[in-house]
């Protein structure tokens, strides 16, 4: 799993080609809920609530938040986060990407890692210097990001098991992020809306509103990537853009591999996840209204 992830990391601002013509993402369809709350040097940082489920009950506000990381958080806005009332922070990121950005929180906010794989060794390195000499394409960084989704949910299910309850079981406000706050917290927002009987459509909105949320940190990445293709000619631009958005058939995978391999996301939320009917309907009448 570790080759496949380490890709998702190499987010570079120098790649190869100027002439290259970017493609255009999905974007999420906000349905009046999963309310962006903007924190000075905070990205990606939302409400999971105001969301309205199959049962037309709306997802509680003030309960779930997600977000990216929180390194360059400012003491600044320590205040601007009390008001949230967030009281813990679940950080699903590696060790090694915690030691090079560690999140910075006010002291009485407990901060918890809950990780689905390890660093070893130099392999981060290792894989942007493959990338900067073009041994890697856009297709191997799909294929990479599809490897993923299929492994975040099925390698270490007893992690993710722990994430998830750890998350619906607090009685405070809390938020849990990972680098981008796409891809891993995208997968357990998903998670968690399944466990609170949300349709696919509403789920993949609220997913795929990440490249909304990203779009100005993308483009500008982007553009600045192709204007400096002469310092690594043979880049390909396109792994850039692969890890850069996130694509509905990203998060597909991820439903797609829970039915083929345990029947059903029911299956996978009562034996995996380990929430029984009797439990995932005390969570719908916890979280929804």
């Amino acid at each position: 799993m570790l080759k496949n992830i380490i890709f998702l990391l190499i987010i570079s601002t120098t790649i190869s080609c100027s002439s290259y013509r970017f493609s255009q993402p999905e974007y999420g369809v906000n349905n009046g809920g999963n309310k962006e709350i903007k924190l000075k040097k905070v990205y990606n940082l939302r409400d999971l609530g105001g969301i309205e489920n199959q049962d037309n009950k709306k997802l509680k506000t003030g309960k779930i938040y997600r977000s990216a990381n929180l390194e360059k958080l400012k003491s600044s806005s320590f205040k601007d986060l009390e008001k949230l009332g967030i009281k813990q922070v679940i950080d699903l990121r590696t060790l090694q990407e915690i030691e090079d950005k560690p999140d910075h929180l006010p002291s009485d906010i407990e901060y918890i890692n809950l990780r689905a794989f390890e660093d070893k060794g130099d392999q981060l390195t290792e894989a942007r210097k493959l990338v900067l000499k073009g041994k890697v394409n856009a297709e191997d960084a799909e294929k990479r990001m599809l490897d993923f989704y299929v492994e975040y949910v099925t390698e270490k299910p007893e992690v993710i098991k722990q994430i998830i309850h750890e998350i619906l079981d607090a009685e405070q406000p809390v938020l849990f992020h990972c680098t981008a706050g796409k891809d891993r917290t995208g997968i357990v927002s998903a998670l968690i809306m399944k466990i609170l009987n949300f349709d696919d459509e509403t789920i993949f909105q609220t997913y795929l509103q990440s490249n909304n949320q990203r779009e100005k940190i993308i483009k500008k990445r982007l553009k600045l990537a192709n204007n400096l293709h002469f310092l690594y000619p043979k880049m390909d631009i396109g792994v850039l853009e692969k890890l850069s958005w996130i694509e509905r058939s990203y998060l597909q995978k991820s439903f797609d591999t829970i039915d083929e391999k345990y029947g059903s996301m029911d299956n996978y939320i009562r034996d995996v996840l380990g929430i029984s009917d009797e439990a995932r309907r005390s969570y719908q009448a916890k979280y929804m209204e």
